[in-house]
């Protein structure tokens, strides 16, 4: 049995807790969501629709230092998050221990390697996907790949990820997947997010397909002009193709959208037209997907303060 840290108690730490819990090892979820962290604890991880188990043993925490010297962990928290989850981390990772990012946009390593040190910080793309159906309660998005680059550290934590029955995969590009991802992620969650319609209806109507497509074809110009090596060539057949496979899928800013959560849009169009600037091109679907974005949170963010605001 080894011990494993998750950061983070939504779709994909549940998803992940739940399978290394099947292979009997010793998972600890360390979250900020009391709701979801207080449900691990009273009835285990739960997977809808899991016939054959009720549920899968793990420990939720919200106090970093009730937790023992971490070797392994993954970091599965929004990227809104990254940066106090990793002083959260200082604070336990073991000076030989190593910490796995799988989040979605960019920065994410820079950050952790900026507050542990590159040599305890790697970071790694998956195709995997879940819903969070309730506090404790997950969906699986069906099978995926985990794709890291050679890390010193990270052979432990990829033997108990393969262990508990993931796809691993070592490529030496890493950064072309991070951007190959990227793209899926700008041109389908913004959308989702903006017109509250799970993935395959983006291709149902040509507006939301053409807008699709735009922001895709910004992004794919964005990272050509930054001399990144797409893992596909034509990044509007890429993201058709993605929204197909998951037609039913609800995306992970639709999600956050739909529970009054911040959503992750500045690591994701936010970071493409950060770089689209860097490299002096200009990428107005991105700035505008950001921009409605933001200006859905600010809305959802007043309307609380008034309610609570009503409240007292």
């Amino acid at each position: 049995m080894t011990d494993i840290l998750i950061v983070g108690s939504g779709a994909m730490a549940l998803l992940f807790g739940a399978r290394l819990a099947a292979s009997d090892h010793k998972v600890t979820l360390l979250g900020t969501w009391r709701e979801g962290i207080q449900a691990i604890n009273q009835s285990g991880i739960r997977i809808a629709g899991d016939l054959k188990r009720d549920s899968y043993p793990a420990q939720g925490v919200t106090d970093p230092l009730k937790i023992p010297p971490v070797k392994l962990a993954l970091l599965l928290v929004k990227s809104w998050q990254t940066e106090r989850a990793a002083k959260q981390l200082a604070q336990i990772l073991d000076p030989e221990g190593i910490v796995l990012s799988l989040q979605n946009g960019l920065g994410n390593l820079e950050i952790l390697g900026e507050i542990l040190g590159d040599r305890r910080a790697a970071q790694g793309v998956t195709t995997y996907g879940a819903t969070l159906i309730g506090p404790g309660v997950v969906c699986p998005g069906g099978e995926g790949i985990i794709s890291v680059q050679p890390h010193p550290g990270l052979d432990p934590l990829i033997q108990c990820l393969k262990q508990s029955g993931f796809s691993i995969q070592e490529v030496k590009n890493l950064s072309g997947l991070v951007w190959s991802k990227l793209i899926i992620n700008v041109a389908i969650n913004p959308l989702t997010a903006l017109l509250n319609v799970k993935n395959g209806q983006l291709l149902d109507n040509k507006y939301s397909k053409g807008l699709m497509s735009l922001a895709a074809c910004e992004a794919g110009n964005v990272a050509q002009a930054l001399g990144i090596e797409l893992g596909y060539e034509d990044p509007v057949s890429a993201v058709e193709a993605v929204a197909a496979a998951t037609a039913e899928n609800i995306s992970s800013m639709l999600q956050d959208i739909r529970r009054g959560a911040p959503t992750e849009i500045d690591a994701m169009c936010g970071a493409v037209v950060r770089a689209g600037r860097s490299v002096n091109l200009n990428t107005p679907v991105n700035e505008i997907m950001l921009l409605l974005i933001q200006a859905r949170e600010n809305i959802m963010r007043i309307s609380e303060n008034e309610n609570n605001d009503n409240n007292e």
